[in-house]
């Protein structure tokens, strides 16, 4: 599932630019006049055997919409769900269903890697911005997209982070690197190889997308290397099932995987007592952290906790609706004001650099632990 803002504003400073007052500002940018009946879209999965992450961020941009109407009665913006599935197949046509639809300013996503590479081209092509919460594949920020920004660290700060806690908390010196060979999951492998080295006596890849339930193969060959950790990159149904039948072949060693797995729908897929320990890595903070009110209004609106990505969602939506809320209420004037941006959200500190990526100041990579049926936060990773 998975650099560059500064402290600039509080919070309280950030949220104030998007309630303040009751209708859009005036601005050149309003081609007819009228600032409202303008959207903003989330695109990520909803449905399918990824969509526990999708939902988690659909549910922290509604939030934040839902905060703004509230707060711009007379001015109200909309949000459209643009349910991706998490497959790449999907993402071009989904991509051309948003551009069509000339009211849709800003998009928050795509949230997911392998999409975000397929549907990155035409965003940019037609000018519309977006800020994914939660891809991270380094290479999605050197195509050159005007119109890509990430509000989270890439994998070049949790993969090595990854690597790090293997090394020097588990201090375990044979790893098996497992990927599901998708865009996200594969490139996360890469990067834990290197930080390891010589250290992984061992490397396979599965198939991802729910295409593979049977891993006998790669199990056996991890048991007969007897190794101390194992890494998986890639998302959870597949890492709960591998981590399943390790188990029940009578493998120990701990699974390490990243923030793609980092939900309590592995837990669902592995079991509880065989997820038991599991290590899961995100370029994000616990989001029960939040900061201000957040955790609690998330709580009310949607009736469960905030879960991974949430935050970063919410605060990606807040962007692009301060952008709207300062008139700036064309694609043109929307991917200026976000390409400006520095402020304070729930989650983090806010300011892009070169390739749309966030400050790698604010980057902060956690890892947490599967304890007694419940991912619950281990520490923060220090970054060397």
């Amino acid at each position: 599932m998975r650099q560059k803002l500064a402290r600039v504003i509080g919070g309280v400073a950030m949220l104030a630019l998007v309630a303040g007052g009751t209708a859009c500002s005036s601005s050149d940018d309003t081609a007819s006049g009228d600032a409202c009946g303008n959207k903003i879209a989330f695109f990520g999965a909803l449905t399918g055997p990824s969509a526990a992450l999708g939902i988690n961020e659909n549910n922290g941009v509604k939030l934040a919409v839902d905060k703004y109407n509230k707060e711009n009665a007379d001015c109200k913006v909309e949000l459209v769900p643009l349910d991706s599935q998490g497959s790449p197949d999907q993402a071009p046509q989904l991509a051309q269903k948003a551009i069509d639809d000339a009211k849709i300013l800003g998009i928050v996503g795509p949230a997911y890697s392998g999409e975000s590479e397929a549907a990155g081209p035409l965003f940019n092509e037609a000018g519309l911005v977006t800020i994914t919460p939660s891809a991270t594949r380094p290479s999605l920020s050197e195509q050159g997209w005007k119109t890509f920004f990430r509000a989270v660290g890439n994998d070049f700060s949790q993969g090595p982070a990854a690597g790090n806690y293997i090394k020097n908390v588990l201090k375990a010196d044979k790893v098996f690197v497992i990927d599901d060979q998708s865009a996200y999951g594969a490139g996360l492998a890469d990067e834990v190889k290197k930080l390891l080295g010589p250290a992984v006596v061992g490397s396979d890849k599965v198939q991802g997308e729910g295409k593979q339930v049977e891993f006998s193969a790669v199990v056996t060959k991890v048991k007969a290397a007897n190794v101390k950790a194992i890494f998986f990159g890639g998302y959870y149904q597949e890492a709960g099932l591998i981590r399943k039948q390790l188990t029940a072949a009578g493998v120990t060693a701990p699974l390490i995987a990243g923030d793609g797995v980092n939900d309590a729908a592995y837990i669902t897929s592995a079991g509880a007592a065989a997820a038991e320990g599991t290590i899961l890595t995100c370029p994000c903070q616990p989001a029960a952290e939040a900061r201000g009110t957040f955790v609690e209004e998330y709580k009310a609106l949607n009736g469960a906790d905030p879960g991974t990505y949430s935050d970063t969602a919410y605060d990606a939506a807040n962007i692009l609706l301060a952008g709207i809320k300062a008139g700036k209420t064309t694609r043109e004037g929307l991917l200026e004001f976000v390409k400006g941006y520095s402020g304070e959200g729930v989650a983090a500190s806010y300011k892009f650099v070169e390739g749309g990526e966030l400050d790698p100041a604010q980057v902060k990579v956690w890892a947490f632990k599967v304890v007694g049926g419940k991912v619950v936060p281990d520490q923060e990773i220090p970054k060397s």
